[in-house]
């Protein structure tokens, strides 16, 4: 059996990338609607709900689905850099059912 191949996970400012690109604006335009230096822009997702609320507003979405773009790319990066170590180095103190 072939095993499927992982992709590699997308952060989002990659999706904010394409967002802004589906909406005609490029990131310095958008900057300075949400009030922030453009160079901001890019690391706005940074997991804090204070950024997470500008593009929130601007695109008419939730601080809700920036934070969980932001969480999803943590975990999975987490898992493909660190899951290995913490499974060797220690058991979970219970066996999930």
């Amino acid at each position: 059996m072939v095993k499927a191949r992982k992709l590699q996970p997308l952060h989002p400012g990659e999706t904010l990338r394409m967002v802004l690109a589906d909406a005609g604006i490029t990131a310095n335009p958008a900057a300075l609607l949400v009030r922030i230096p453009s160079n901001r822009l890019p690391g706005i997702l940074g997991g804090t709900a204070e950024t997470a609320q500008r593009p929130a507003r601007l695109f008419g979405t939730s601080a809700h689905m920036w934070l969980n773009l932001q969480t999803r790319y943590d975990l999975e990066m987490a898992e493909d850099e660190v899951l290995k170590l913490v499974e060797a180095e220690f058991s979970p103190l219970r066996q999930a059912s």
